[in-house]
């Protein structure tokens, strides 16, 4: 039986046909070349194998079947079956094994296409689609222009591509493979090896310990120089609110060290998992092509685990992106036996809330003139009830004092300023904050445990039944040293363990322009020669501590001293 196409899955050709597994495991026997032990972070998603067509191989199996049927019935009608089971030439399954014999792979070190090969076109933070069928399984990328085909084949996108381009190298996106189509051996040189660092990028422990202390630039191939962690994300479409948390979260020791080691989440399952890790390593790559990274793949797994809560060509609040973000993540990453993660570990401290609610049994009973003690609670208070409990919180937010509503003497606005510690006297546990929904009550918070990053929101924006609201204070606030003891009362610690309650900024998100019409940028400092940067979206430059208390902050990342 001739097969459709002699293009078929490695799995199913161990499973169905033994002589050729057993084959395969002696070729797989002598161990690989150094330059190709490269282990891709993402095999664990992919669910197709390399070089195999699903529909075709599913007819195969049919025809296979079908053949075997046809042959079994017409030798039970002429009384020869054993014959026929006898009869070589018929055997389905030896003609699949020779088509599969002469598909082996040859490697080659040498390839005259090698010159070809453009890196100023290749770019891989787009998302692993056919060019043609826009199918994302078994694609290749053209190491020539950089588009990407499915197959290789004789019948697939990349094999018709070399043939009517005269491209003739591609790298397997997944296995990160290199074959030259369509003479089809695969290419064993060592100086495509930057070429898949830069496809899947790989970090040692060694190398991530030594990320602060890195204080040497990278240069791309186009000349640009960049600093490996300070890299410009591209605004895709108004997607700045999530440049902007990125970069942030991107000075998270813990959490940048966690999803630079793919080992450490693989036993996940979620694409927005990987798809952040991928763009953790994209960032902080030191052997990039270019000097920037498109978060293009991260942004379609936002798109789809937020079911289009946040989107491409939205503008959205970066306080309610990274609170999603953080949530989902924890959901995404926590083990069955401990509801912990490596975001609970870095951003979750702890509140104690009281909660005083109006005890409507005794009003009712005053406006009915029965004014009896049977309403009095055992606290002495009748018109309240209390409600004290502890909740955990991965960011607090700060309301700020209302802007004046008249203008000075010269005819112009003025600019509020209040301190950084006024407006945290609200977890002090005796500032007493009044809330309406889900219904009237009175809190008083105080903090009980203080996590190692502290996020704090400034709640600038208040929205009403016409339009959305903003309150230009100015918050003045130190970027070292913040100590929060000498404002707000906090629990003594266990013995043998110190108080640590001073915190250093890392990062400052800001807001710039009119609400719903601005745009986001973000402060972040650079742990190596303790410099700071502003970054928005593509444009990255140094500016001065001072510079990064004058603007109106939105959202802050602390990190605890130690």
């Amino acid at each position: 039986m001739k097969t459709k196409r002699e293009d078929n899955n490695d799995e199913d050709e161990g499973r169905e046909f033994p002589d050729l597994k057993r084959q395969k495991k002696l070729d797989e026997s002598s161990p690989p070349p150094a330059s190709l032990a490269f282990e891709n972070a993402l095999h664990t998603l992919a669910s197709y194998d390399d070089d195999d067509d699903e529909k075709e191989e599913e007819e195969m199996k049919e025809a296979s079947g079908l053949r075997g049927r046809e042959d079994n019935r017409r030798a039970e009608l002429n009384g020869h079956r054993d014959e026929e089971e006898d009869d070589d030439d018929d055997d389905p399954h030896q003609e699949a094994n020779q088509v599969k014999r002469s598909r082996l792979v040859e490697v080659r070190r040498d390839c005259p296409y090698l010159d070809t090969v453009n890196r100023q076109v290749l770019d891989f933070d787009f998302e692993k689609f056919c060019s043609v069928s826009l199918s994302n399984l078994n694609v290749y990328a053209c190491l020539v222009c950089g588009k990407y085909y499915q197959g290789r084949g004789q019948k697939s996108h990349a094999y018709t591509h070399s043939l009517e381009a005269g491209h003739h190298v591609y790298i397997n996106l997944r296995t990160e493979k290199v074959y030259c189509l369509p003479d089809g051996y695969e290419i064993n040189d060592p100086s495509l090896d930057d070429i898949r660092h830069v496809l899947n990028p790989r970090f040692t422990r060694e190398q991530v310990d030594q990320l602060d202390k890195n204080k040497q630039w990278s240069r791309a191939l186009d000349g640009s120089d960049y600093l490996p962690g300070m890299v410009g994300l591209n605004n895709i479409k108004e997607t700045d609110f999530v440049n902007v948390t990125i970069q942030s979260l991107m000075r998270v020791t813990p959490l940048r060290n966690f999803f630079l080691i793919p080992e450490n989440y693989r036993h996940c399952k979620s694409p927005l998992v990987h798809r952040f890790g991928e763009l953790t390593r994209k960032i902080w790559h030191a052997r990039n092509f270019k000097g920037q990274v498109s978060p293009h793949e991260f942004l379609q797994a936002v798109m789809k685990a937020s079911k289009k809560r946040f989107r491409i060509g939205a503008q959205s609040d970066p306080v309610e992106f990274m609170s999603w973000l953080l949530n989902t993540l924890h959901g995404d990453l926590r083990t069955s036996k401990k509801n912990s993660s490596i975001i609970y570990n870095c951003f979750q401290g702890e509140l104690e809330v009281v909660k005083e609610i109006p005890n409507k049994g005794f009003f009712e009973k005053r406006e009915n003139g029965d004014d009896q003690n049977n309403a009095t609670t055992a606290d002495g208070h009748a018109d309240v009830i209390l409600e004290t409990c502890r909740m955990p919180f991965l960011m607090l937010g700060l309301d700020l004092p209302p802007p004046p509503l008249f203008k000075d003497v010269m005819e112009k606005n003025i600019i509020p300023q209040v301190p950084l510690f006024n407006i945290l006297k609200k977890f002090d546990g005796e500032l007493v904050t009044e809330v309406v929904r889900p219904r009237i009550a009175r809190m008083r918070y105080r903090v009980t445990r203080l996590p190692q990053y502290l996020i704090l929101h400034m709640r600038r924006f208040t929205k009403n039944n016409f339009f959305i609201e903003k309150n230009p204070t100015l918050v003045n606030f130190p970027v070292k040293n913040l100590e929060l003891k000498d404002y707000i009362p906090l629990p003594a610690p266990k013995e043998n363990e110190k108080l640590r309650s001073k915190y250093d900024l890392i990062a400052n998100i800001v807001h710039d322009g009119k609400p719903g019409e601005g745009f986001y940028r973000v402060f972040v400092q650079r742990k190596s020669e303790e410099l700071w940067y502003e970054m928005q979206d593509l444009h990255v430059s140094e500016t001065l501590p001072q510079m990064v208390a004058l603007s109106e902050t939105y959202m802050q990342i602390y990190e605890q001293q130690q």
